[in-house]
């Protein structure tokens, strides 16, 4: 009986010391433990600019194909006017651009997913954005065109859009000028897009930025297109920020601000435009 309880003693020892080592293991085991979590853990506490300049760089979604300010040029490089903003914009916050192209309807689907830190694509401010998205200060100023075929005597005018072929990107606010006048939206990637089915018969009409048409009739003056009409008040267009990132935001427009203040900006414009666009 002795023997018996001194064994049965033995045993419920190591049983007891087995359940505390196992015990200190599952909780991290002990400062050590701890530590080592601590230290793979995700830095807290950072805000969006601290956490681009840890990055080392500013993710960009751009389309790409938006001439002339986001496209590709003849040695296939990415260029335009938003591209070299953009650029002159991060290498003033010390990191890198980085540019994530993708089609204009997944833009701010991208946005939303965050696989982007702003948005550099010419695109408007509107109150139905900005209830979920906020806004540089506005860099280019714009009027929407209504471009038809260069033999077109129909469409004349916005109104006459009405039972009319309008080639439009979907989440573009040009597209909703078109369906507010009663077109029939085609829906395209772009503008390139838009001005390949107009030239081609198979659609009456585009809406689109007055800068890419002038842009577009300067490189290829021969094109088989013409601009009708123009609605009078301008866009203003800005980068794009998930809301709650405002010391980007401010950040972005403090370097917007010296651009202009030094003439950077004024170069960028007159290089793709001719004159200052910010106006």
């Amino acid at each position: 009986m002795k023997k018996w309880s001194l064994t049965t003693l033995l045993l419920l020892s190591v049983l007891l010391t087995a359940c505390g080592n196992n015990r200190n293991n599952a909780n991290g085991g002990g400062t050590a433990g701890n530590g080592g979590t601590e230290a793979t853990a995700a830095p807290t506490g950072q805000n969006s600019l601290e956490a681009v300049k840890a990055a080392g760089k500013l993710r960009i979604g751009t389309e790409g194909t938006y001439s002339p300010f986001t496209y590709h040029d003849a040695n296939g490089t990415l260029t335009g006017f938003d591209v070299d903003i953009a650029k002159e914009i991060a290498k003033r916050l010390g990191v890198e651009a980085e540019f994530i192209e993708t089609q204009w309807d997944g833009l701010f689907a991208g946005m939303d997913a965050k696989r982007f830190d702003t948005i550099f694509n010419e695109v408007s401010i509107t109150e139905e954005r900005k209830v979920k998205y906020d806004f540089s200060d506005p860099y280019v100023v714009s009027k929407a065109v209504l471009i038809v075929g260069q033999n077109n005597d129909d469409i004349k005018k916005f109104s006459d859009l009405k039972g009319k072929k309008a080639g439009q990107s979907l989440t573009s606010n040009l597209s909703d000028i078109a369906r507010e006048n009663g077109a029939e939206i085609v829906a395209v990637e772009g503008f390139n897009q838009a001005i390949d089915l107009l030239v081609s018969g198979r659609i009456d009409a585009t809406i689109n930025d007055g800068l890419s048409f002038l842009d577009l009739k300067k490189q290829k003056p021969d094109v088989k297109i013409k601009q009708v009409d123009e609605i009078a008040e301008g866009s203003h267009s800005a980068a794009v920020f998930l809301k709650g990132n405002k010391e980007l935001v401010q950040a972005v427009n403090e370097a917007l601000s010296a651009m202009k203040a030094d003439g950077t900006y004024l170069g960028i414009s007159e290089k793709y435009f001719g004159a200052d666009v910010s106006k």
